[in-house]
């Protein structure tokens, strides 16, 4: 069973252990100062023998004051009960001994590597979202007249569509599944019309195209535009027709279909890949395991376990260190020292996380390093392409 499984397995099994002993701890134990007077496990009823219960895991010395919350309260949120203290200094100086030590079995005196991944995801967002540092997610609370101007030639675009799409369904001539396809497709462009119109303050002008197809000119939305053989569209982008963008099609309905909320509000989809990338950051540890594992297929001493802890210790490191960087950026850190802490540090870290993981000589860890170089590129590619497609679908 893969960790994962079992931590599932674990949650239930510990869900149904708590509702079954539940009542076993009684309301009325006597309290002294705030503390109780325990000579029994409270979440069981098991003789206390030492500081835990040997049944249930629980700590014998409870309490119930507000100070003694305050102090686990900070005890859980900086101490992590010195666990944290002990992995960092070995998470930047000495990786490759913290992921050896961790595979072999010292796992209480470290926090476990997916534990550190995702508090310095969350870390990083908050810090973020903190000092403002997010993709343009205004949506309209000042508004220019372009920006309006354009927000209505986008909806009458898509509104075309539509009424095409609702005749074509009209009609009765669609199979059953063309009749599916169609209706979906309609959903989806009323869906971006009231996207777009609620995003630039624009009311759902439905009678713009008729004001527009009236004055005889072939019209989109109320805009001028030019349809090539291929049947490829041209509008303009702006008021005053300078900027365009060639509409095509590529024959895939679903891409189609991403493509088109691209383009009709890119501001909401940028940031919608910027919150999906926090959602689904860690999609990056089982995209790279595999590239790993080729650096030492041949390696039978080597699992993908072993993969997995490297990948994700080696995550949280990246992650940590973004943030710092980024912290000495607003700290008002020279451009010099940014720029050589961002080139410098990572291939150093990643070298020497190999040297200390895998125990491999200086010539070893270059190599693969090399390697490894190209591999996070390909990876980071694919973790792109897939937030893209999350964020369209």
């Amino acid at each position: 069973m893969s960790d994962f499984g079992e931590a599932i397995g674990t949650a239930v099994e510990g869900g149904l252990f708590a509702k079954a002993v539940g009542g076993s701890a009684k309301s009325d134990t006597p309290l002294e100062k705030g503390h109780f007077a325990e000579g029994q496990c409270l979440n069981c009823g098991t003789e206390l023998l030492g500081a835990h219960c040997h049944e249930c895991g629980q700590k014998a010395h409870l309490h119930r004051t507000l100070g003694a919350f305050m102090h686990d309260l900070l005890h859980g949120a900086l101490h992590f009960e010195g666990r944290t203290w002990r992995t960092l200094p070995k998470l930047f100086f000495k990786p490759g001994e913290l992921t050896r030590r961790y595979i072999d079995g010292e796992r209480a005196r470290f926090v476990s590597p997916m534990a550190l991944f995702l508090f310095s995801i969350f870390l990083m967002f908050a810090i973020f979202q903190f000092a403002g540092i997010s993709t343009p997610t205004n949506l309209g609370n000042e508004q220019t007249d372009e920006v309006v101007a354009q927000a209505r030639e986008q909806i009458g675009t898509m509104q075309v569509r539509r009424d095409e799409l609702a005749a074509s369904i009209e009609s009765g001539t669609l199979s059953e599944s063309e009749l599916a396809s169609a209706e979906r497709r309609l959903t989806e462009l009323d869906e971006q019309i009231e996207a777009v119109a609620a995003a630039q303050q624009v009311p759902v002008l439905r009678d713009l195209i008729k004001e527009q197809e009236a004055s005889g000119e072939e019209v989109v939305g109320g805009i001028p535009v030019q349809t090539d053989e291929e049947g490829n569209t041209t509008i303009p982008l702006s008021v005053d027709g300078d900027t365009k963008m060639n509409v095509g099609t590529s024959g895939v309905e679903w891409i189609d279909a991403a493509l088109q909320k691209w383009r009709t509000n890119p501001t909401l989809m940028l940031y919608k890949l910027q919150t999906n990338f926090y959602k689904f950051s860690w999609l990056l540890i089982p995209l790279s395991i595999p590239f790993v594992w080729l650096l030492f297929f041949w390696k039978r001493r080597f699992r993908a376990y072993d993969h997995a802890i490297f990948v994700t210790y080696s995550l949280s490191f990246m992650s940590l260190l973004i943030l710092t960087i980024t912290l000495m950026g607003l700290a008002g850190a020279h451009e010099a020292i940014l720029f050589f802490s961002s080139v410098l540090i990572p291939p150093i870290h990643i070298y020497k996380h190999l040297r200390g993981a895998y125990g491999l000589s200086r010539f070893s860890a270059f190599w693969r390093l090399l390697i490894l170089t190209v591999f996070i590129l390909v990876v980071l590619t694919i973790f792109l392409q897939l937030l893209l497609l999350i964020g369209a679908l």
